[in-house]
């Protein structure tokens, strides 16, 4: 069974970006990858904000565990997402990279 995380009420969401973001930039700045991940995410934002924001608008999913604080049109907790993610995806994949390397 899972834990129940939600005792964090509307901030539920927020710490779970908090944990996934610092197991991100640990990955980064143990493989020096900061200003890689940066230039991805900085790529990649404007195509996931527009994602994000369609698919909140047409309904596609609803948040309930957040704080109501809303930033152009979408959830403060889903732009740190659209961060996050790519983040820790690029930490993933030059850690595995730095591993072949050795």
């Amino acid at each position: 069974m899972l834990p129940d995380i939600s005792v964090f009420g509307p901030y539920t969401y927020l710490v779970t970006e908090v944990v996934f973001g610092t197991f991100a930039f640990l990955l980064l700045w143990r493989v020096d990858a900061l200003g890689r991940a940066g230039r991805t995410i900085v790529a990649l934002y404007p195509i996931a904000y527009v994602w994000d924001w369609y698919t909140l608008q047409v309904g596609v999913f609803a948040i309930k565990l957040r704080t109501g604080v809303d930033l152009l049109g979408i959830p403060i907790e889903e732009h740190i997402f659209m961060v996050v993610v790519p983040a820790f995806i690029v930490g993933i994949h030059e850690t595995l990279h730095e591993c072949e390397r050795r």
